[in-house]
């Protein structure tokens, strides 16, 4: 198991003390004097309208303490990894925070919350606080009776509460704004694996074919094992099984992601939801985001709420919380036209026999060479700079019959647009920008050197580099007033030489300089083989 902690025992302290000091903009701050009491509130709280409080076991990050500001929740009360918190903790936020407006309490559905919150609001009642508490249960995994779990949901719940909190309703009315958005509010959770809560010793229940529906936050099992399919499937059966439980009413989502989904997968499933089920019924959008986790947990989960007016007004109010990603319209991607792009075959094509016969015989000498030079790649690179050049020469050879071959400049025109738009690699680029700045030019030879000065510009490679510029950068010279056969001589010279050159740019400069021992750089073998091979021809 390999985290970034210093001790289980400790973490939630520094992880706490960690969000106060990236939260210098903000008023929070916390309870001190008691080692077993985490509490984050607000410091420029009054106390002259209603304290929202909520809380429960850590691991569930940014909920609850990054929820903690102007709009949302006055304090937040931490519990251990995925534990209730005790009830003097509960009881200390309750005390500092609540004056004569009073105290809502929001708690999600779990025994010990139940319990830990429920006696420290009767403690607190007991020394004269106005305290309320409700309880959330929006996990329709389990169905919508008693047993039904408090999830991601509870978010929702915090913003809509805080929303009438921060606009001066009374305990009462606050109270029940959160009981009704609880009762409106439905979710589902899907993993592809559950969570290990610091155990070096844990043991994931699903194997690499398995996924869970109707998962818990603390990584209770799922309703349903499923099998792991593709993401639209998966989002389907989430959003299906989701959907069942709602009204016809039009629905704000919000896409809750359980720990360790990356963002770019996390948008990935936002964009699936759009061919769901969900998607017709779904007025409004709450992130991607990670709202409620699950530490490292591997999933997502989906709530859904009516879009009524006060809902939304409530949920689109600006808050001070950093974590709450705010709400948008959820509607068919805006786009534009792309501009109009230069024409691959601008000229007219033409033919030429002797230089079609070369343009063939290159391109059958980089194919020929494809599995060489890839094994040679693979001794200090990737593996795949001879498909590089076998693939330039493919698309090279797919398109002979539409090239302007009676016209140099058209002719490497036309190469640099093909390279650009269909060759793959960093080669493939660079020979792209040779070409096409030799297209620009009225005479080919200096042409060729125009285009490779710009290469070395913009590849930031430089002759003695270990690269393929050592094989092009004596050929080309070489053509300046010799013949091919003199390219080719200089191009091998130049691709021997690397053998003993130190790699300073390429994947080759990351390769332990032992390793690089005389093998020549695969990029400038390349070129020493295709003008060796062409030079045959004349």
């Amino acid at each position: 198991m390999k985290r970034f902690y210093n001790h289980r025992d400790t973490l939630v302290t520094e992880a706490i003390d960690g969000l106060l000091r990236s939260s210098a903009g903000s008023h929070l701050c916390r309870l001190s004097g008691h080692d077993n009491i985490h509490v984050v509130l607000r410091r420029d709280w009054d106390r002259s309208k209603v304290a929202i409080v909520s809380g429960g076991g850590s691991g569930h990050e940014p909920a609850h303490a990054g929820f903690v500001g102007k709009g949302m929740l006055t304090a937040a009360v931490c519990g251990a990894l995925f534990a209730s918190p005790n009830v003097d903790a509960i009881l200390a936020a309750i005390l500092e925070v609540t004056g004569d407006a009073g105290c809502l309490l929001i708690v999600k559905n779990y025994t010990g919350d139940r319990l830990n919150f429920g006696l420290a609001t009767e403690q607190a009642r007991a020394l004269g606080k106005n305290v309320e508490l409700v309880i959330v249960a929006d996990d329709i995994a389990l169905g919508q009776g008693v047993h039904a779990r408090g999830i991601a949901g509870t978010v929702l719940v915090q913003k809509i509460a805080g929303h009438a909190a921060d606009a001066g309703a009374s305990l009462a009315d606050v109270k029940q704004v959160a009981l009704d958005a609880i009762k409106a509010t439905a979710s589902i959770g899907l993993a592809l694996t559950d969570v290990n809560v610091y155990d070096p010793q844990h043991e994931t229940r699903l194997d690499d074919h398995e996924a869970e529906l109707g998962l818990g936050i603390h990584g209770e099992p799922g309703a349903e094992r499923i099998g792991v399919e593709k993401l639209d499937a998966l989002a389907a059966r989430a959003a299906d099984t989701l959907t069942e439980h709602l009204t016809d009413e039009k629905q704000a989502v919000m896409v809750n992601m359980l720990g360790a989904v990356p963002v770019l997968e996390a948008q990935a499933i936002v964009d699936a939801l759009a061919r769901t089920s969900l998607a017709e019924r779904t007025a409004f959008i709450i992130g991607p985001a990670p709202l409620m986790t699950s530490l490292d947990m591997y999933g997502f989960s989906l709530s859904a709420i009516p879009a009524k007016a006060p809902v939304i007004e409530a949920l689109t109010s600006p808050v001070e919380p950093w974590a709450w990603p705010g709400i948008a319209a959820f509607k068919d991607i805006q786009t534009k036209p792309t501009p109009t792009l230069p024409e691959t075959f601008a000229f007219e094509a033409s033919s030429h026999s002797l230089l079609e016969k070369f343009i063939r015989e290159g391109a059958k000498i980089l194919v020929e060479n494809e599995k060489d030079l890839n094994a040679l790649d693979a001794l200090i690179g990737d593996g795949d700079a001879g498909s590089t050049f076998a693939e330039a020469a493919r698309v090279i050879l797919k398109d002979i019959d539409r090239l302007p071959l009676t016209s140099p400049q058209q002719l490497c025109a036309t190469i640099g647009r093909l390279l650009a738009r269909n060759a793959g690699g960093s080669s493939g680029v660079l020979l792209s920008i040779m070409f096409s700045t030799a297209g620009q030019q009225d005479n080919w030879r200096s042409g060729l050197e125009a285009g490779l000065q710009r290469m070395h510009s913009y590849g930031g490679a430089s002759p003695g580099d270990r690269t393929m510029l050592d094989a092009l950068f004596p050929a080309i010279a070489a053509l300046q007033t010799g013949s091919l056969h003199d390219a080719a001589v200089a191009a091998r010279e130049g691709a021997d030489a690397t053998r003993t050159m130190p790699a300073r740019a390429g994947r080759a400069a990351y390769v332990p300089p032992a390793q690089l021992k005389n093998i020549p750089d695969p990029g400038a073998e390349a070129i020493a083989r295709l003008l060796e091979g062409l030079a045959k021809l004349s």
